[in-house]
């Protein structure tokens, strides 16, 4: 599979470096020579220094014998109008654009339909819904829903005074009784763990599991996480996400909202436009402001300042000074591993939500959308059609490589938690759990059976 990306900054690295690890050719494009040399020297990429929105450039990356275009650069316009030439010297070519502007991305179905741009990513819409996920859930460190939305994933941390901490997966779904109810994944010291029957859980282990929503908030009560949408909010920075934010909340009943920002100009803004909010003008790092505003009784404190330093500091503070809950927005992946140290679990980034987003439409065969597990591991949700090579055969008889298994299985309004006799039906849907390593076998599986 030959990809070009077009922009070499955190996204487009970030997205570069899953798909060289599963032998996919990338091919760079990005104005800045110097940056396209540094990224050579850490993946074994092809680069090519020129505007993305050139055809000539398009053309000597070799678009007409690609498969997909990602056009991730800082630039909407950018990223636009390469979509608008690969689709006349490619038409047939996937096209992915990254597109902030709400000018422009207000009009996603047009641009889709008129350029034939297959997904429109708005890195400021995937961060505002990973966070209204998180508000739902405000013990849990990640939500996550598959296309269909009865199924979900949550992450949630395992502490020392947790019940079932050093309890093995064997007795485990029997203490939480519920039937649609399986751990993915552990993840214990950065080492991703796909648990067998006499794994146990340990303090500090992150646990994935998926269930059905309807019985998500129980299991988490079972957990000692609560659950509940929260009611008292405040939001430091209302800039676009903020903002965004705080028009969805304010649609929420019950809700009590406040939002403080630094510019003058921009609460005027905030105040004009949003109904339900208090708009404070102030320093989400000032002690004092905090402390007039009861910070103790909010619920949550969500930091979405376009300075992650301040976003961070914010959060540590109104911790510090009692607050329940915190949401810290973080831009630089490299700031990503630090969090846990700081006590800072929950993190919204629109760099890595972005690449996430774009990252399941990469996937080939029958796979209708994917989740990530930090770095190590993807959940595919695939559809089994009449024509897949999966199809009529038993888990056993398709023998996953190590490092894939099959943890749920959808049939019309069921989820079975399936055996190895289990028969993987035309209609299904199947959750299946694969390392970064076995992706490409995985998907080798997943095609379409060949005729004649």
């Amino acid at each position: 599979m030959r990809i070009i990306i077009i922009g070499a900054g955190e996204v487009g690295f970030h997205i570069a470096d899953r798909l060289v690890a599963e032998e996919k050719e990338v091919v760079f494009i990005d104005r800045d020579q110097g940056v396209l040399d540094r990224l050579a020297d850490r993946l074994d990429v092809e680069t090519i220094c020129g505007s993305g929105s050139s055809p000539q450039v398009l053309e000597a990356a070799g678009i007409k014998t690609a498969d997909m275009l990602m056009a991730v650069t800082d630039s909407d316009e950018v990223n636009l109008i390469a979509c608008t030439f690969s689709n006349i010297l490619a038409p047939d070519l996937t096209r992915v654009a990254r597109v902030r502007n709400p000018d422009y991305s207000s009009y996603r179905d047009i641009l889709a339909r008129s350029l034939k741009i297959d997904i429109v990513v708005n890195p400021e819409d995937e961060v505002v819904a990973a966070i209204e996920r998180l508000l739902n859930a405000p013990g849990a460190v990640e939500i996550s829903q598959f296309s269909n939305v009865k199924v979900q994933m949550a992450a949630i941390r395992i502490w020392k005074a947790n019940y079932f901490s050093g309890m093995d997966m064997s007795r485990l779904k029997a203490s939480v009784g519920v039937d649609d109810f399986i751990v993915a994944a552990i993840i214990r010291e950065d080492r991703l763990i796909i648990p067998k029957g006499s794994d146990s859980l340990r303090p500090g282990d992150m646990m994935y599991f998926v269930c059905s929503e309807k019985d998500l908030a129980g299991i988490l009560k079972t957990f000692g996480v609560s659950s509940g949408f929260q009611n008292k909010v405040m939001i430091i920075g209302g800039g676009k996400i903020g903002f965004k934010l705080a028009k969805s909340l304010e649609k929420r009943k019950g809700t009590t909202l406040k939002i403080v920002d630094l510019n003058r100009e921009r609460c005027d803004f905030l105040a004009e436009n949003l109904s339900g909010a208090i708009v404070l003008h102030g320093d989400g790092r000032d002690r004092d402001l905090l402390q007039e505003e009861n910070i103790k009784d909010m619920d949550v404190v969500i930091s979405l300042t376009g300075d992650e330093e301040n976003n961070i500091l914010s959060s540590l503070l109104a911790k510090s000074l009692g607050g329940k809950n915190t949401v810290t927005r973080i831009n630089k992946f490299s700031y990503l591993p630090l969090m846990q140290a700081l006590g800072l679990e929950n993190i919204v980034s629109p760099r890595l939500a972005t690449a996430n987003s774009i990252l399941r439409y990469v996937r080939q065969g029958t796979v209708i959308s994917t989740i990530s597990i930090k770095e190590e591991a993807e959940v595919m949700e695939v559809s089994i059609e009449e024509d897949s090579a999966i199809a009529d055969k038993t888990l056993k008889e398709l023998d996953f490589p190590k490092g894939a298994i099959v943890i749920c299985l959808i049939r019309g309004e069921e989820i079975i938690i399936p055996s190895g006799q289990s028969t993987l039906r035309p209609k299904d849907k199947a959750m299946i759990l694969v390392t970064r390593k076995k992706i490409a076998a995985v998907e080798k599986m997943l095609t379409r059976k060949q005729k004649g």
